[in-house]
């Protein structure tokens, strides 16, 4: 299918949204494009614009979302991963304000460092360093 050029957003279900909306906001620094809420459904939908890239996060909140596996390496989507240009001061931004990263990786195949740390739902993000 040759007629693909770019990820568009990734959707997330959240069990708590106003903890989520701080955590991807406040603290990843995304940019609210639209906040709606679904009044047939009881639920809101966070439009989020990642960077300057153009991609997006689509955050909802539903009543009692049912729990997705996640670790040890369930069977579906693995993890999200955000493009940063300097690693090291990535992972102190999000250390000083109170979120736990694992150490700084090395991509074996292609040279390039990644570290991996948690939403307030444990699913799984990445920074992935490009210079």
């Amino acid at each position: 299918m040759s007629n693909l050029k770019s990820i568009h957003h990734a959707a997330i279900i959240c069990s708590d949204y106003e903890k989520s909306k701080d955590f991807y906001v406040s603290k990843l620094g995304c940019k609210i494009i639209a906040e709606t809420f679904r009044e047939a459904r009881n639920s809101y939908k966070l439009d989020l614009q990642i960077g300057e890239g153009g991609g997006q996060i689509e955050l909802f909140s539903f009543e009692n979302p049912p729990k997705r596996a996640s670790w040890p390496e369930a069977c579906g989507l693995r993890h999200l991963a955000f493009v940063t240009n300097n690693i090291e001061k990535s992972v102190a931004d999000l250390n000083a304000k109170g979120i736990e990263t694992e150490p700084i990786r090395l991509d074996e195949i292609t040279g390039k460092r990644f570290v991996f740390f948690d939403d307030p739902d444990n699913l799984p993000l990445e920074l992935y360093e490009l210079e």
